[in-house]
């Protein structure tokens, strides 16, 4: 049996394809979201990964900002799927931390990966994949390029502004001072790491440490995270896809039921 689930999200649209419930068959990735042409080719890539058709998919979940606009059997919250696709990859997560495109979440889970508590900011882009994207720009650098600027800095650059505008000004401003671009690449990178992590401190943190959403693929986020909470922290397989996992287990457990 073969169910598919969709996380789209704000930028970017994910799918992931299971067999039985346990097999991964296929996990795309297609860098815009909702609202645009992402989670269709998001779907085209993962039926041409796996060789099925439409036809062969039993049941399919929607998660993520856009999942109301798509024509799936049943939609789930995005902190429910990234809890069910964590605990999945891995048992021992007791906190997860979520950082996407335009929102951080921090979820505590159960022994039994059931939801105890989470908090989530949805309401400014600080924090989020947009804010590095912004400073990113402002440092005429690429987002690839930040974590490898940040693992060459020296000290912290301090970005002290809760917003982004306010930052980016900050930024430019430490540029004209000489700041280097290294420094404020790990300034930008603690900034977002702290806001995050603030979110899970609210939920009281517990081990094990799960990093995961397309921020997780920045080397030098995931060391700022774990600066912040000083512990390890086990960044997600895959982790722009767990989302889209979650929901595609969902699916598996709707289809069995039927």
């Amino acid at each position: 049996m073969y169910t598919m689930g969709i996380d789209v999200g704000s930028a970017s649209s994910k799918v992931v394809i299971l067999k039985d419930g346990k097999d991964i068959v296929a996990a795309e990735v297609v860098q815009v979201g909702t609202g645009s042409t992402g989670p269709k080719k998001a779907i085209e890539a993962a039926f041409e990964a796996s060789g099925l058709k439409q036809e062969d998919i039993a049941f399919t979940v929607a998660t993520g900002y856009g999942r109301f606009s798509l024509d799936a059997d049943k939609q789930f919250s995005e902190i429910s799927c990234h809890a069910k696709g964590i605990f999945f990859l891995v048992p021992t997560a007791r906190t997860i931390i979520d950082i996407g495109g335009q929102d951080a979440k921090a979820i505590r889970l159960d022994n039994k990966g059931g939801i105890k508590q989470f908090f989530m900011n949805d309401k400014c882009a600080a924090g989020t994949g947009r804010f590095i994207e912004v400073m990113a720009r402002v440092l005429e650098t690429t987002l690839d390029e930040m974590a490898a600027l940040d693992e060459l800095a020296t000290e912290t650059a301090p970005i002290s502004s809760t917003c982004t505008v306010f930052a980016e000004s900050e930024v430019i401003s430490q540029l004209s001072k000489g700041t280097s671009r290294n420094n404020i690449a790990k300034g930008v990178h603690m900034s977002v790491a702290s806001r995050a992590c603030g979110l899970a401190y609210r939920g009281g943190l517990e081990k094990d440490v799960v990093f995961t959403g397309g921020v997780a693929k920045n080397a030098g986020v995931v060391r700022a995270v774990a600066s912040v909470l000083k512990t390890d922290v086990i960044v997600a397989p895959n982790p722009q896809t767990t989302g889209a996992l979650g929901a595609a287990l969902f699916a598996y457990e709707a289809a069995t039921k039927k």
